[in-house]
């Protein structure tokens, strides 16, 4: 007899259809699977039929082929067990054929028949909505997070004989059920507040002007004055994640295996920080099968880089066209996969080798050629695409011991909030673009400067020897001041201020 059943192979984070084909017939004992299987689905065969004898349910004594179709798709994950299996039930009539036409199955399978958590869950819960498939067998373990999805029902299974007992509606059982509005404000709270930071308002008021259109920052200071706290409590002043950019990010997670337990959504903007160490494959993804990297798991959120001039130039350059275009294309021989990486990225790094140059409690102790060399590890490519360059100065005694707390991540976000507003309103109706994503048309028409602007810019561009797209960046950087101060135009005070963010690293390199 022969059975057909639907379920979903991951490629990247997407779910693509495939089609499971069970054939048994007369013949020699012998089960063969096609289609392209790599070698952990061709694994599968022997844990399938050992869950399924431990179970008591019948072998096909014959000849038994499994297809996966399309046969040109590489199918690599043990997800593909469990609709195996229900195929192979179907076909030797333990099952009615009726029984799995409205399903899309997927899980793994132990050899006492126990079914285990896949990767990917949420994006083939997607897939299978987008396809009208109205139901979805998936691990206990997952359901929640599939159940995300609400146009379709989902049922968890945690073994074999239970997703028998559902398929054959002899056991039971109500979809999950996932309540969004609860999630969200059960999970979208941050336990850090810029409150905790002493001093530093000159940086906390960089830092709003990032959040605010989306800038890149690079933070520059000797060891100890506080860059990676105020790194890490910039999520907290970013606007809250719509469900759209949960979905996006989650389903990133979800495709890895790293969404934390018993959290079937991402309701906080992600916080990553690679180590040094990290290769160019790691930074934004790759392998034979091409996974995402660490841009992609910052999709939405922050992309921390902590001792900038200490990584790999190579693993630095290759986020150059990601900052610009917020996707990653990894390309292979036969096919390439596109990841999404849109993320601010925020570097932090000492001024000097020994970090403390320019300090008036420590002695720097490099030479130039020391200091020279040190700041050439970061190429001016990838500094034109950092907006803000900012100094992080050691913390006097009195801020440090002070009663008071700093500015709080609330009132920095109620200004993020607001000139995120009027981002909105001037690009339209729905649109999800910042400031620091306006092309050059949209730069000519929102970002025009009065006399006074214009002959400080020029001055600027000629003096410090700006390139084109820093001169860019200034103007975006400016739009963004200017709707924190509630300005439509774009005025003297608000260049000149964008103009301060970027001027740190030509000193820099001119010393």
């Amino acid at each position: 007899m022969l059975a057909k059943l639907n379920t979903f192979a991951l490629v990247g984070i997407d779910a693509v259809p495939v089609e499971i084909e069970v054939d048994a017939s007369t013949g020699l004992p012998k089960t063969l699977l096609v289609g392209l299987p790599e070698q952990a689905v061709r694994e599968s065969i022997h844990r399938i039929e050992r869950a399924l004898a431990n179970l008591g349910y019948e072998r096909h004594p014959g000849r038994t082929v499994i297809n996966l179709a399309p046969a040109d798709l590489k199918k690599d994950a043990g997800a593909f067990d469990l609709p195996i299996a229900m195929g192979m039930l179907v076909a030797t009539r333990q099952l009615l054929p009726e029984q799995l036409k409205d399903y899309a199955i997927a899980g793994e399978l132990a050899l006492d028949g126990s079914v285990r958590p896949i990767k990917g869950a949420l994006s083939v819960a997607m897939a299978a909505s987008q396809r009208s498939i109205p139901k979805l067998l998936v691990p206990a373990a997952n359901a929640r997070e599939a159940a995300v999805v609400d146009a379709i029902q989902v049922f968890g299974v945690s073994t074999l004989a239970e997703a028998v007992g559902i398929l054959s509606e002899q056991l039971p059982a109500d979809p999950v059920t996932c309540d969004l509005d609860e999630l969200f404000a059960r999970l979208s709270i941050y336990d850090l507040d810029f409150s905790d930071v002493r001093g530093q308002e000159f940086a906390k008021r960089a830092l709003v002007v990032a959040a605010s259109g989306g800038h890149n920052v690079l933070m520059i200071g000797s060891p100890g004055t506080g860059k990676t706290m105020l790194a890490q409590r910039l999520p907290t002043i970013l606007p809250p994640l719509t469900l759209a950019e949960s979905l996006e990010t989650t389903r990133i997670y979800s495709a890895l295996g790293r969404l934390p337990a018993e959290q079937p959504l991402l309701a906080t903007r992600p916080f990553r920080s690679p180590h040094h160490t990290i290769s160019n494959a790691g930074m934004v993804g790759g392998g034979s099968t091409p996974a995402p990297g660490e841009i992609s798991l910052a999709h939405h959120g922050i992309l921390f880089l902590d001792e900038l001039p200490e990584f790999n130039r190579g693993s630095l350059e290759v986020l150059r066209q990601p900052l610009e275009g917020g996707t990653v294309t990894i390309s292979r021989a036969l096919t390439s996969t596109t990841f999404p990486a849109s993320f601010m990225l925020v570097a932090a790094m000492n001024p000097c080798p020994c970090g403390y140059l320019g300090d008036a409690r420590h002695t720097c102790k490099c030479n130039p050629m020391l200091i020279e060399r040190y700041m050439g590890r970061i190429s001016g490519p990838l500094l034109d695409r950092i907006d803000l360059h900012i100094e992080v100065p050691a913390v006097p005694f009195q801020e440090l011991s002070a009663a008071a707390d700093g500015t709080s991540s609330q009132s920095m976000r109620e200004q993020v909030l607001s000139a995120r507003h009027r981002q909105r309103e001037r690009f339209g109706p729905g649109s999800t673009r910042l400031n620091a994503r306006m092309n050059s048309r949209l730069l000519r028409k929102f970002c025009a400067l009065d006399e006074a602007g214009k002959e400080l810019l020029k001055s600027a561009v000629d003096n410090l020897g700006l390139s084109a797209r820093a001169h860019d960046r200034i103007l975006r950087m400016a739009r963004t001041i200017a709707d924190l101060d509630a300005s439509a135009e774009i005025l003297q005070q608000h260049v000149s201020e964008a103009i301060n963010y970027r001027s740190l690293d030509r000193k820099l390199w001119k010393r």
